[in-house]
């Protein structure tokens, strides 16, 4: 696809480089000449210095040929008017990403009226992405597929976990649960587990269950599987705004810490079933008065990295909730990962997921659909929803006779809004919808897993 992207920042970069890599004609478009020069230059696209609302710089970027243009500069302001101008400057379709809470009871319509493929929010999709791992405190992260009917579930073993020394084939007769393991990741090294791996402590395991199945699961090997209670949040932004909301339709009970007076006074407003206490939330003392050591989770949302991971670390020394931290930098993903910090959530990522899923289901081939895309273990397994439309490669046969490629696992199938863990007898049906979990990235087609 030909590709525009405009706004050079942590996004706009993180996306020229993946779409680059997926075979896309990238041009990126930014005000600050040195910045789109040292992104073009950096990731091998093409690059336009300039104001990616006028016609100039748009049709440097060749927005007549262009299929796609994705706006992500610093203003939702400016993001909706580069993509109103790029449609008219012939572009097929548009992306904005919209984060301010006044406009997302309007999306919906925004999206219409401008005539958007998506808009996107990522403090939204982040808010949402904590408050179902909250639901679930037992689990890393969760992603849900065909509307939350089925979910994957990412568990880290502690070193006297039940399962530490089983094989992944002994689990059914052990466990009596209808759960498939789908990957493990221990230490540098990611697995597609088979019937004979066996698992070890400080594995990172990735299941694919329904939802009251993995409750199950979860308590048959000693993990908390209920939802917390109480929540404490360091930080008071729109991240925070949109996860209070949703929380508390889920009766779960809010404390707040901010420092800023006015955004206290102004949250309160927002949230009046919510605590808000006007405090600097990087005081030890602050958070010990607050009650950090007896909350069931707490939450780092600040607008600082290097302060929320202080923080989830010190809660993780004085408390046995559940600590989840938000990083907005990506660059040293590597090195916060071996911090071991519980749940880390990564806004920037989500929003480069959402687009990735985009672009690759708008490049379907006939038969299937792609619906949801997942990064399971980031650059190396990816899970994915197809729609069958219709009859392919891979309808009407049974699984154990398809020849599939290496590093391919048949997840979930789901057929009249049940979901099901398939076998070697099942088959695929025109209409079915099906979770892929490979190592083979890039798959924009369910044919595709065939040799």
């Amino acid at each position: 696809m030909d590709i525009i992207i405009v706004g050079c920042g942590k996004v706009g970069r993180l996306l020229a480089d993946q779409l680059n890599e997926a075979d896309n004609n990238v041009t990126v478009i930014d005000i600050n000449p040195q910045r789109a020069k040292e992104v073009g230059e950096r990731y091998d696209v093409a690059y336009v210095a300039g104001n990616g609302t006028t016609h100039a710089a748009l049709s440097l970027a060749g927005t007549k040929d262009a299929d796609l243009l994705i706006a992500v500069t610093g203003a939702d302001e400016l993001n909706l008017l580069c993509c109103l101008m790029a449609k008219r400057e012939g572009v097929k379709q548009t992306i904005a990403r919209v984060r301010s809470p006044q406009y997302n009871g309007e999306l919906e319509y925004l999206r219409k009226e401008l005539e958007l493929a998506m808009i996107i929010n990522p403090e939204y999709a982040a808010a949402k992405e904590i408050a179902r791992v909250l639901r679930f405190p037992s689990a890393l992260k969760i992603d849900t597929f065909a509307r939350g009917k089925i979910e994957l579930l990412k568990f880290k073993l502690p070193e006297d976990s039940p399962l530490c020394g089983m094989a992944v084939k002994e689990m059914s007769a052990k466990l009596h649960c209808d759960i498939l393991v789908c990957t493990v990741e221990r230490g540098e090294d990611a697995f597609i587990a088979n019937g004979d791996f066996v698992f070890a402590p400080r594995d990172i395991i990735s299941i694919i269950a329904d939802e009251k199945v993995a409750y199950t699961f979860f308590r048959k090997i000693n993990f908390k599987a209920k939802q917390v209670h109480d929540v404490l949040i360091a930080g008071g932004g729109n991240t925070t705004h949109y996860l209070c909301e949703d929380l508390e339709e889920s009766g779960i009970k809010v404390k707040i810490i901010e420092k800023d007076p006015a955004r206290t006074e102004q949250l309160s407003a927002l949230l009046p079933n919510a605590s808000v206490n006007h405090a600097d939330p990087i005081s030890r003392e602050v958070l010990l008065s607050e009650g950090i050591k007896n909350a069931e989770a707490f939450v780092a949302l600040t607008s600082i990295d290097e302060e929320n991971i202080l923080l989830s670390l010190f809660a993780k020394s004085v408390s046995e909730g559940k600590v989840i931290t938000k990083i907005n930098r990506i660059d040293f993903d590597q090195v916060v990962e071996k911090l071991e910090l519980d749940t880390i959530i990564y806004p920037k990522n989500i929003t480069s997921d959402l687009i990735l899923r985009f672009v690759r289901a708008s490049r379907k081939a006939a038969g299937t659909n792609l619906e949801t895309l997942y990064q399971v273990i980031k650059g190396k397994v990816e899970a994915v929803q197809f729609n069958v439309e219709q009859k392919c490669a891979i309808t009407d046969i049974p699984l154990r006779q398809m020849q599939l490629k290496d590093g391919v696992l048949v997840a979930a199938i789901i057929r009249e809004k049940t979901a099901k863990i398939p076998r070697g007898q099942d088959m695929i049906h025109v209409g079915d919808s099906v979770v892929i979990v490979t190592t083979q990235l890039g798959l924009h087609d369910m044919n595709d897993i065939l040799r």
